[in-house]
């Protein structure tokens, strides 16, 4: 008996999701009852998360396709190895990689990644940038680690962006290219006038797959795959420059004390042989592989920063004609292609029209939950049809004309 199919369970049959989608959200939400939009008005696909983002079906089939080999196997034989190779390959075809650049990847997430460039990128203090949570997080990192100094930090207001400054002194200039708890996006280029020597080093979270980069403006471009990628959390993936390489080894060799499971000299060894140093989860790479053959066929980053672009736009033109919402971001060329955050008048009971929507399989467009806001947040990744964007217009319109929340 053959590898069973699984891809209508898992959501190729769109109005079997968005049924099942309203029975449990009206269950839950019983107040939502008395709301019926539409069912014309509906997008075929209801998923606009900005956390872990939207999965295709062929990801989800792309798994049960690898489980004879693949799946429940050692990540030191060949099937995981080429699998893994075949991402890092994958990457730097998307990427268009420089010579000298390589694929680095490990366990734990960007989160992770955070701790081990403090103990292997960073050589004594860094510049932050913070203009949200995340990027706030890493200056945390830096600043607690006893054998950094205290790190410089330039900030800016939620929606707004902070850029860097070189000043001397610095080795490290890190920033977020997109902060995903706000929607807005900051340009990657190196900061002119830094020392010689200086690394630039931009978490790509949120942004990488779905926001343009030139990969020679970075030395250390770093993210998770759940984002633009599909994919579930737990690893990390970073392209890498050779300066970039040359100091991660400067400083292994040093004798500063790094944990073994945050050694980026560690990560580049086993990296090169297409396997992390602890067992990784596959799935996560299963689904990575397979939505990069996707992005590739379909004209890879030309692809996908176009179909980020017009589904963001929707949504932008949309809180431009409609009286009861704004952008979040005011800054036209800070707003972010793959995280888009609107505001709603106090008028507009956000947390009811969350939870209508939820009842028609319309979900996870809440706000970030610190910022505190009357506000919507939609993830526009690449999988993410503009048409369904559209759809999702149409119901907020429908909703604020009924005058329902």
């Amino acid at each position: 008996m053959g590898t069973p199919r699984i891809v209508a369970e898992h959501g190729a049959d769109q109005m079997h999701r968005r049924k099942s989608a309203s029975w449990l959200a009206t269950t839950l939400n019983p107040m939502s009852n008395d709301v019926k939009i539409p069912s014309e008005l509906l997008p075929r696909d209801g998923r606009f998360g900005a956390g872990p983002s939207r999965v295709r079906d062929e990801q989800i089939q792309a798994i049960v396709d690898a489980q004879p080999q693949v799946m429940g196997t050692s990540h030191r034989q060949a099937p995981v190895k080429d699998l893994v190779g075949d991402v890092r390959r994958m990457l730097a075809e998307l990427y268009s990689l420089p010579e000298g650049y390589e694929v680095i990847l490990g366990n734990g997430g960007s989160t992770s990644f955070w701790d081990a460039a403090a103990f292997s990128l960073v050589e004594t203090r860094a510049q932050h940038c913070e203009f949200g949570e995340f990027g706030s997080k890493f200056t945390e990192v830096t600043r607690t680690a006893p054998h950094l100094q205290d790190p410089d930090v330039i900030t800016a207001s939620a929606g707004d962006i902070a850029t860097p400054v070189a000043r001397k002194g610095i080795d490290v200039y890190a920033w977020p290219h997109n902060e995903t708890s706000t929607g807005a996006m900051a340009p990657v280029a190196r900061p002119e006038g830094a020392d010689a020597g200086a690394l630039t080093v931009v978490d790509g979270t949120s942004a990488a797959g779905g926001l343009a980069l030139d990969p020679t403006q970075v030395d250390v471009y770093y993210f998770a795959p759940q984002k633009s990628f599909g994919a579930d959390g737990g690893l990390w993936f970073a392209l890498m420059s050779p300066a970039a390489i040359a100091r991660i080894e400067k400083i292994a060799a040093s004798g500063r004390y790094i944990p073994a499971t945050l050694n980026l000299a560690t990560a580049v060894d086993n990296s090169r042989k297409n396997q992390t140093y602890n067992t990784p989860a596959l799935a996560p790479l299963v689904m990575m592989r397979n939505q990069l053959e996707w992005m590739l066929a379909n004209g890879g980053m030309e692809f996908t920063t176009a179909r980020t672009r017009e589904s963001s736009s929707r949504l932008y033109a949309w809180a431009d004609r409609t009286a009861q919402v704004e952008a979040f971001v005011t800054n036209p060329s800070a707003r972010s292609h793959v995280v888009v955050t609107v505001d709603l008048t106090p008028s507009v009971e956000v947390n009811s029209l969350i939870s209508i929507l939820r009842a028609h399989g319309v979900v996870d467009i809440d706000p970030y939950r610190k910022l505190g806001r009357n506000q919507i947040r939609v993830g526009t990744f690449p999988s993410v049809d503009p048409d369904d964007v559209t759809a999702l217009t149409r119901c907020l319109d429908w909703l604020l004309e009924k005058q329902l929340l």
